[in-house]
């Protein structure tokens, strides 16, 4: 069995560059567009546990903060399994991490994003 525990240098930059997007989007209101960055962040993260519970925080930060109670719950079912699922090496690759998707759904992933994991 792997287990991930830290996450390569080139997802890393890849990852703070999502969440330096999100963040920009976020101070100036461009909430979807914050969105869509965060997910990315979750994509690229999500086989690390650090990564992707920090992710999935600010998931759980973004959904109380558009007061979405279905986004509030499901990210605090995600913080209590997510993490430990990445250390094992057992996540569904291209989740987007939201509510809005079933949690152990695997999902395309973006062109780009596949690049950095080296997928044809």
């Amino acid at each position: 069995m792997k287990f991930n525990i830290k996450i390569p240098q080139q997802l890393k930059q890849a990852y703070n560059k999502e969440l330096k997007q999100y963040r920009y989007h976020l101070s100036n209101k461009q909430y979807g567009d914050a969105w869509y960055h965060l997910e990315r962040s979750h994509i690229i993260g999500q086989s690390y546990p650090i990564e992707h519970t920090y992710s999935h925080g600010l998931m759980l930060k973004f959904g109380l903060m558009q007061k979405n109670n279905k986004e509030v719950f499901g990210q605090i079912i995600r913080l209590l399994i997510g993490g430990w699922k990445s250390f094992i090496n057992h996540v569904p690759l291209g989740n987007t991490g939201g509510a809005n998707v079933p949690p152990l759904k695997s999902m395309p992933i973006p062109n780009d994003i596949k690049t950095l994991f080296n997928i044809k």
